[in-house]
């Protein structure tokens, strides 16, 4: 009998009594649409582990613990394993699982920073993984052939095949089995697409998994969850609650959907002509004029002489070296790999590195990481790695000197989305960094529209002024302008 002649029915799901699953394993990232909205391309699978009392049925409730604020969904397709198993080739891994269920990968992330990637806290309470509500057999579907869809309040907000997974599912069995008995009732959850989100308590939370190109069209049917708001605050036994910008825009999806993006508007076309004609001698002058005369990055000079600079702050903090910290916090998706990953088009990142030239704070790698994620400049009151590699980028980058050795020498990688110091000032995210041959000042966005047209305004006297120099005219009187010029500038700019 072939697969086209067999209908798959399915059957109830039931993962809370004596079939409890021994081990729930989840998969970080699996599908493109994903992927590319977290920026980052996965060489290989990276799991973590469940525990079995985090399973949850259809028609629950999951509680949103108190003092939290991102409790975010990710619909799942999750795979049943069906035999005990043990060093399956990938060919042979689809055949080890029985069935798959539609699974909501639940997860706290107030609480992801203490987890360091096991996702222990933030992932594994009571009811954060709900299955069901059936089983569709795997003996009648294609497994490139699934749908997952995630409905919130009935709106839908994911929808995905798995035709284009990164790691197929008979891979999954096969890397996990290579090291790890998979035994019968095992489940793994295959990661989410893109759309996974923050729900708020009474948001109502639907994941269906079907095959609608299947005989019969079998579906798990929806898997409902109802979000409620906790009753007991968490202890500072351990790690309590604490949020980012960064774990904001994770959690629900894109800095937009967290409402973080900068201000449409604050660099409009028109202002940015206008800058790009003004010197940052002249918009400092404005500057100063209202009363900001610390605005300058000190001590650092641009790789690419005569490109001008014009972004958004995207900030990045290092601390001096301590090497338990650096032990802890250096390696693996460390704050330096983490602030380049989450550049967003027109960003200027900007580090601190309390003018320590003595080790590198950016290399060629993550300056082009940068510069293809749209990234306007690098700013470090540090140093450059691979000098001359990054020099032959596109991307400008502004430094205190080059210096060949890594970050372990002098710093530990902590905090993006901070505010920093860097050159001798305060650099907060969305400030706008401009640069040019003379340096780099940092203008508040509240104040960008009226320091531009009034720099561009200067500008345009400073160059009438020169001109009247260069015919013959004595600076007393001209530079700055009395009444009497004042008035014929006024009277040659009527005339254009």
């Amino acid at each position: 009998m072939t697969r086209e002649d067999t209908m798959a029915e399915t059957v109830p799901a039931d993962f809370t009594g004596a079939d409890k699953p021994g081990k729930i394993i989840a998969l970080h990232l699996n599908y493109p649409s994903r992927i590319a909205q977290r920026g980052r391309s996965p060489k290989h699978p990276g799991y973590f582990l469940k525990p079995a009392t985090s399973i949850g049925v259809s028609g629950g409730e999951i509680e949103r613990p108190a003092g939290t604020e991102l409790l975010a969904f990710e619909g799942e397709v999750a795979i049943i394993i069906g035999e005990t198993c043990r060093r399956v080739s990938p060919d042979e891994g689809w055949s080890k699982i029985s069935g798959v269920t539609a699974a909501n990968d639940w997860g706290v992330y107030d609480l992801r920073y203490a987890d360091k990637g096991s996702n222990l806290k933030n992932k594994s309470g009571d009811g954060f993984t709900p299955l069901g509500p059936a089983i569709i057999p795997a003996s009648a579907i294609d497994p490139a052939e699934l749908r997952v869809r995630t409905w919130v309040n009935g709106e839908i907000v994911q929808d995905d095949d798995t035709s284009g997974l990164v790691f197929p599912f008979g891979q999954l069995v096969a890397d996990l089995s290579q090291l790890m008995t998979l035994e019968a009732g095992d489940i793994i959850l295959t990661g989410t697409p893109a759309g996974s989100s923050v729900a708020v308590p009474g948001d109502v939370v639907e994941v269906e998994v079907d095959a609608p190109n299947a005989p019969g069209a079998p579906t798990t049917g929806r898997l409902v969850t109802t979000v409620v708001e906790g009753t007991v605050p968490l202890q500072p036994y351990g790690a309590m609650p604490k949020v980012d910008d960064l774990q904001r825009a994770e959690a629900w999806g894109s800095e937009e959907a967290a409402g973080l993006a900068p201000e449409s508007g604050v660099i409009t076309d028109e202002l940015r002509a206008k800058i790009e004609k003004t010197a940052v001698a002249t918009l400092s002058a404005q500057l100063r004029k209202r009363g900001i005369h610390n605005c300058f990055i000190e001590g650092v000079t641009t790789n690419k002489p005569g490109k001008r600079l014009l972004g958004y702050a995207h900030t990045l903090r290092y601390i001096p070296l301590r090497e338990d910290l650096f032990k802890a916090h250096g390696g693996g998706y460390n704050a330096q790999k983490r602030a380049m990953d989450t550049v967003k088009p027109g960003d200027v990142v900007v580090m601190e590195a309390r003018g320590e030239t003595g080790t590198g704070t950016v290399g060629d790698v993550l300056a082009l990481r940068a510069q293809v994620l749209g990234a306007a400049g690098i700013i470090t009151d540090g140093g450059v790695r691979d000098a001359d590699a990054v020099a032959e980028l596109d991307i400008p980058v502004y430094s205190a000197g080059s210096h060949p050795s890594v970050l372990g020498r002098r710093h530990v990688p902590w905090e993006v989305g901070g505010t920093v110091a860097c050159g001798g000032t305060s650099v907060q995210p969305g400030d706008v960094l401009i640069g040019d041959n003379d340096g780099i000042i940092v203008v508040p966005p509240s104040l960008l529209e009226e320091v531009a047209n009034e720099a561009y305004e200067q500008e345009q006297q400073d160059a009438w002024i020169f001109e009247q120099v260069r015919r013959g005219e004595k600076v007393d009187g001209l530079f700055p302008p009395n009444a009497e010029w004042k008035a014929k500038y006024e009277a040659w700019k009527a005339s254009q």
